[in-house]
């Protein structure tokens, strides 16, 4: 067993343990919140407090700005998507073969980018 590729595999290992414990972490945090706001309301209903819809809407109810948390998040990786090809071309020079893989990698970004924003202005139009 050669000890460069069971540390490159430690480190991929590392990395995507890291990312998945941001993603668990985040999912964790968003349920607490979801609960707390759900405690709220009981509380309320059981004291005998009468909520309105506006109240329950802004407990309970979902993204109401589903449009611009999209397009803002399109014009993030639209950003992106530049950068990581200037990497690839500085990568370039120290490791020739990096470029077309992050050249892949930043017209992916791209696509996804273009896509977010279209999503975004078919949910303008379904909202409005």
């Amino acid at each position: 067993m050669d000890l460069n590729s069971l540390g490159g595999g430690l480190a991929a290992f590392g990395f995507w343990g890291f990312v998945a414990a941001i993603v668990v972490a985040g999912m964790w945090y968003d349920m607490r919140i979801r609960q707390a706001r759900h405690e709220t309301l009981r509380r309320m209903i059981e004291s005998g407090q009468t909520a309105d819809r506006e109240l329950i809407d802004k407990l309970v109810g979902g993204n109401t700005h589903l449009d611009r948390n999209l397009k803002v998040a399109g014009l993030v990786l639209l950003a992106l998507a530049p950068g990581i090809a200037v990497l690839a071309w500085l990568l370039s020079y120290v490791a020739a073969w990096a470029l077309l893989p992050l050249l892949g990698v930043a017209v992916l970004v791209l696509c996804i980018a273009v896509g977010l924003l279209i999503a975004s202005r078919a949910v303008e139009r379904m909202a409005g």
